[in-house]
């Protein structure tokens, strides 16, 4: 059996920390991206939402690929398209540029990091991937944080100036990855050993185009309506939608009954664990990624903080999720899965004394009213995610590790740009005419609910963790 080492753990939390961190760096540098390339709402959705929607359709894919060509070898070309990939968004002369380059990196992505979860599966055991699991999980949730801080940072420091002048903020949260990404390549062909599937399956071409098209009709009307004016074409795809996810679910149940192996088996759905975990994943998703969007536009439109101090309103919650993170194998050794129950209920209390200090004293709002509320939420989300992960892959067989990362990672993706865009909709629609203040409120409300949702859902799942 391969062994991964410590250096090669690293090399790959390092791989799955980069799609993360580049979903939500761009929130902060939208404005400056609008004000350079005069993109427009439409444009700068697209430039969130052309990344997240190549990611989630190609990452099923991206883990079958692993599975019968060498995840190893998928990992090295995915990390150094990723790093080219953000080398051409970080040079884009237009917006449009910019659109398609974040479409190519998002692909890239969806390469890269499927790769990690199998190659943990396939390469640790017993107490090792216990712990490369809780690590991963913590590298997930504070990849989503530090990138918001990241690129508030860069966008203020804007190291480049003296070659891009004012547009040298938003350049530099590409440009960044691209060091990383020769460092990771260097570091992963040393230390990240070759595995594939004993029985690799051929690429199921039916099942990837439908879930391309379940996946593009439900979120790219979502995402683009409200800065569109909601045209014909987009209620035409969310019509499609339901056929098209009928369609998939269909096929893939046709292809696994008559023996062979569809993208996502139906059979692996039948893993209680994989089942439940994955219904807790996809709403707190959908909840974290719409707040992450909207404080972003909340604090710099609504409050006029700059993007350094938006950024770093989060740092609270990363140092809370770090902490809970650290903490939460050992809780899970002694309390199994109520220690997701308990950060739901922390976290729902975070969301509430948020909302409280928003509705009490927007107007003077600063970094220290944010502090309590947002440490709260991460200590909250450092309880729950970490450990989410590890419950859906718990009994995943290791030749089928490829797919069983696949599934989770596209269910988080995918809820993450459904959080975005539903979520940031209702925010936007609601602050031209309740103002920014209110309309964070009820968004703040909405995600609440999404937490209650993930809290109860987790009384249903087993007890012990694997």
């Amino acid at each position: 059996m391969p062994v991964l080492g410590a250096l090669g753990l690293f090399t790959v939390l390092l791989g799955a920390a980069l799609p993360l961190i580049d979903f939500f760096i761009v929130n902060v540098a939208l404005p400056t991206i609008d004000h350079d390339l005069a993109a427009g709402p439409a444009l700068l959705e697209l430039v969130v939402a052309g990344y997240g929607l190549a990611y989630a359709v190609l990452l099923v894919l991206g883990g079958r690929l692993g599975d019968m060509a060498g995840r190893r070898r998928l990992f090295l070309l995915g990390i150094a398209a990723f790093g080219l990939t953000s080398l051409a968004c970080g040079l884009a002369p237009n917006a449009w540029t910019l659109v398609g380059a974040r479409v190519a990196q998002g692909a890239a992505a969806a390469l890269m990091l499927p790769q990690v979860l199998a190659t943990i599966q396939a390469a640790t055991s017993g107490h090792r991937r216990a712990r490369a699991m809780s690590l991963y999980g913590a590298t997930a949730g504070l990849s989503m944080v530090a990138g918001q801080i990241l690129g508030g940072v860069l966008v203020a420091a804007a190291p480049l100036s003296s070659v891009f002048g004012e547009s040298a903020g938003w350049r530099s949260v590409f440009l960044v990855n691209v060091p990383v990404a020769a460092v990771g390549l260097v570091l992963a062909a040393r230390s990240v050993p070759e595995t594939r599937s004993e029985r690799p399956a051929p690429v199921d071409v039916p099942g990837t185009l439908l879930l391309a098209a379940s996946l593009v009709t439900l979120l790219a009307p979502l995402t683009e309506g409200r800065a569109a004016g909601w045209p014909l074409w987009t209620w035409v795809s969310l019509a499609l939608f339901p056929f098209t996810a009928a369609a998939f679910y269909r096929v893939e149940r046709r292809a696994d009954r008559s023996g062979r192996i569809p993208l996502v088996p139906p059979s692996l759905l039948r893993l209680d664990s994989l089942r439940r975990g994955l219904s807790l994943v996809l709403p707190f998703s959908v909840g974290f990624g719409g707040f992450m969007f909207v404080i972003a536009v909340a604090l710099q439109q609504g409050l006029k903080l700059g993007p350094a101090a938006s950024g770093l309103s989060m740092a609270p919650m990363a140092a809370a999720f770090f902490v809970a993170s650290l903490a939460g194998p050992g809780l899970v050794q002694r309390y199994g899965s109520r220690v997701v129950t308990a950060g739901g209920l922390i976290q729902a209390l975070g969301v509430v004394v948020l909302a409280l200090t928003v509705w009490r004293g927007w107007s003077g709002l600063g970094l220290l009213g944010l502090m309590p509320g947002m440490a709260i939420a991460g200590l909250g989300q450092g309880l729950q995610l970490p450990v989410l992960f590890r419950i859906v892959l718990s009994d995943v067989p290791p030749e089928r590790a490829g797919v069983g990362g696949g599934v989770m990672t596209t269910t988080q993706q995918a809820a993450l740009a459904l959080g975005v865009a539903t979520l940031g909709s209702l925010f936007l629609s609601l602050a031209p005419g309740s103002g920014m203040r209110d309309a964070l409120i009820v968004t703040l409300l909405v995600q609440l609910g999404t937490v209650v949702l993930t809290t109860l859902l987790s009384l249903r799942l087993p007890r012990t963790v694997a």
